[in-house]
């Protein structure tokens, strides 16, 4: 009889000591998730070639200090950011969307406060200068019928020396030629890479200045990639699914 209570005492125990474990081990992620890095993935095309859909990426939470909008449910905690530090132009940042507060959307910071930007001819001016851009080798896609495209792709480096890719899609298109937007202060000009298919802040009624109130954090690195359709879950489709080379990447 002893010896059958015994062991009853030691399964419990057993069961209370992974129970403890798991328990440990959600608060730790959740802290981290909160206070560090927070997953997000890739829903569409705005951010091509720097992010495609289906990437899964890991956004530091602490890159600009903290607001309202970097915590679950966005709580009325207090105004402004704590720890704040703004963000550099061409940082590819995620933010909340400023007509509804609640929508994450993942653009590059290309104006800061106090900027003049504007699109002329599909060339990227900042303060009245022309960014500089070099065309590179096209950039290969597929077409909805499965018909190989090749799309005009560019080298743009913004005043600081940040360097990334970006596409042109069509000539003269909707963000092509713009107006001269000038920056308010403590708001951001955010823009995708894929300029012919973002709605960003050259679409005033949608996205417009970005509070740096809104920002969420800054994207640092790609952890999961699979084609579209493929989800994180499906792991008997990743051999054939997963793009290998994007695993780990750092974004830039």
């Amino acid at each position: 009889m002893s010896v059958e209570t015994d062991a009853k005492k030691s399964r419990r125990s057993s069961f209370a000591e992974t129970m403890r474990v798991i328990i440990h081990a959600l608060i730790l992620a959740m802290i981290v998730r909160i206070f560090f890095f927070q997953p997000f993935n890739i829903p569409s095309g705005s951010m091509i070639p720097t992010l495609l859909v289906g990437d899964y990426l890991f956004v530091s939470k602490y890159s600009y200090g903290y607001s309202n909008y970097s915590f679950p449910f966005s709580p009325d905690l207090f105004s402004g950011r704590v720890w704040g530090s703004e963000p550099d132009r061409g940082d590819v940042a995620v933010f909340k969307l400023p007509k509804d507060n609640s929508t994450d959307y993942i653009k590059r910071v290309i104006g800061l406060p106090g900027d003049e930007v504007q699109m002329v001819n599909g060339v990227l001016h900042i303060n009245g200068t022309a960014v500089k851009r070099k065309r590179i080798e096209d950039f290969a896609v597929r077409d909805s019928a499965g018909s190989p495209r090749q799309i005009l792709r560019y080298e743009e480096t913004l005043p600081n020396g940040v360097s990334y890719q970006v596409l042109d899609l069509v000539e003269n298109g909707f963000g092509d030629n713009t107006k001269a937007y000038k920056v308010p202060e403590a708001h951001f000009f955010m823009m995708g890479d894929n300029r012919d298919n973002s709605t960003d802040s050259r679409v005033t009624q949608a996205v417009g200045f970005v509070p740096f109130e809104n920002f969420i954090g800054k994207a640092e690195i790609i952890f999961f990639s699979a084609e579209p359709g493929t989800s994180l879950w499906e792991f008997w489709r990743w051999p054939g699914a997963i793009r290998w080379s994007r695993l780990f990447r750092l974004v830039d």
